[in-house]
């Protein structure tokens, strides 16, 4: 049990930081997109938000679930019932990171390039993003010269 839970605790660590990172790239570029250039930030903020939120619900949940072992062998059909609620929203927070990191690196190329972009723009972010213990070293030095630079934004 103690082992699960510490595992679980890693793993929102991890997660919360690497949300964390996503929020503050994309909440924190947005004064260095170009005006004529409109990035919506509300579907990001609801995945963001869903994402982080299942997460924790689910450690929740299976910390619970190996903490009562011997009560899903007793109540097979509720935990069973839990799996056609639990891959729906697997589903839901899969699609829900793929938006994320899709956001977010349509936010890093379009300050960068200072113009509307398409995907074929951000494509090599996008899996820099997905990466993430590659690409946080390749991506936030290339973020603080962006943020720090006279241009705004501009390198």
């Amino acid at each position: 049990m103690a082992s699960i839970s510490v595992m679980m605790l890693i793993i929102l660590i991890g997660l919360g930081g690497f949300l964390g990172w996503f929020w503050s790239i994309a909440m924190g570029m947005r004064h260095l997109i170009p005006e004529n250039v409109a990035l919506k930030t509300g579907k990001f903020r609801f995945f963001l938000i869903y994402a982080l939120t299942y997460m924790l619900l689910f450690s929740v949940f299976m910390i619970y679930t190996f903490a009562s072992i011997h009560l899903i062998s007793e109540n097979t059909d509720v935990y069973g019932g839990m799996i056609f609620l639990i891959i729906p929203l697997h589903f839901l927070t899969m699609f829900a990171m793929f938006y994320c990191l899709y956001f977010v690196a349509k936010t890093y190329k379009t300050v960068e390039l200072q113009r509307a972009v398409t995907f074929s723009d951000f494509a090599g972010e996008f899996f820099l993003f997905w990466f993430y213990p590659i690409g946080v070293w390749i991506i936030q030095p290339k973020i603080n010269a962006m943020i720090s630079s006279p241009k705004g934004g501009q390198l």
